[in-house]
């Protein structure tokens, strides 16, 4: 017998169409595509917070974070704040929750060059290019920030294959406290949801200067009996918008993972 996945839109999204210049949807099963939707699936882009996944798994490789819960590092004013909430202490789980940009940057201090540069070698991350801002020697704390570091969905996609199937150089624990602290909600049919957004401004072609338009993530993966899903959503606007590209992006991918749910519980 079918089942029947009844998909409805959950309070705390919006049911909206994403209206973009550029996007891509990516959805794959193993090595099976299941969605490839969009036609900017290989242009790369900042990761911007979804960035967070691959310091997670620094973090907990490197002894630096300890459990989900630990280290908590306090708020220091010279911190950069672009939301209030982040002017508490703040420790793994929240750090990834309310997407604490200044808690990454302690991390990578913590890291240093030398151990934040192997680590994005070893991933094999995107154009692998931590140098920062022209410049401004800044690499350490923003390369991936509208800055030097860039991905494609394409290879967002085999990144995170590489988590779900443990194909990366880093610990056991590693792999277990980065999934932890990055589950989100159980989906329609018992699926679990697994993410990170992220949203910047997109560059010019130099990468000179940071334009006004933003582009914006949300990856992640969906698992169910041994069942894993990844997939990978990006928007790049063509116009300046007033919502954060990171929560239409968000949105626009929870509408397309309960259409997916419902396929693949048929």
């Amino acid at each position: 017998m079918k089942k029947n996945i009844v998909f409805l839109c959950m309070g705390l999204f919006f049911c909206t169409p994403i209206w973009a210049q550029g996007t891509c949807f990516l959805a794959y099963e193993n090595q099976t595509v299941l969605k490839h939707e969009g036609d900017e699936c290989n242009q790369r882009y900042a990761p911007e917070s979804t960035f967070k996944i691959a310091l997670s798994l620094m973090g907990f490789d490197s002894g630096i974070l300890k459990d989900a819960l630990h280290p908590e590092w306090p708020y220091k004013k010279e911190y950069e704040l672009y939301l209030n909430v982040w002017k508490y202490p703040h420790n793994p789980r929240t750090w990834i929750r309310d997407s604490c940009v200044w808690y990454s940057q302690v991390l990578t201090q913590h890291l240093g060059m030398k151990r934040f540069k192997n680590y994005v070698t070893a991933f094999h991350y995107g154009n692998q290019d931590v140098t920062g801002d022209k410049g401004q020697d800044n690499g350490l704390t923003h390369a991936w920030l509208s800055s030097s570091l860039a991905i494609s969905p394409t290879e967002q996609n085999k990144f995170l294959q590489k988590i779900v199937y443990k194909k990366l150089p880093v610990s056991k624990k590693a792999f277990t406290m980065t999934k932890d602290i990055l589950y989100i909600q159980e989906l329609a049919g018992g699926w679990k949801l697994y993410g990170k957004t992220g949203t910047g401004r997109q560059l010019s072609a130099d990468k000179s200067k940071k334009l006004p338009l933003q582009h914006g993530w949300f990856v992640g993966w969906i698992e169910k009996d041994g069942r894993v899903v990844t997939f990978v959503n990006h928007i790049a606007d063509s116009k300046e918008k007033a919502t954060f590209a990171s929560f239409r992006a968000r949105n626009d991918a929870l509408i397309k993972l309960h259409y997916l749910i419902n396929e693949l519980e048929k």
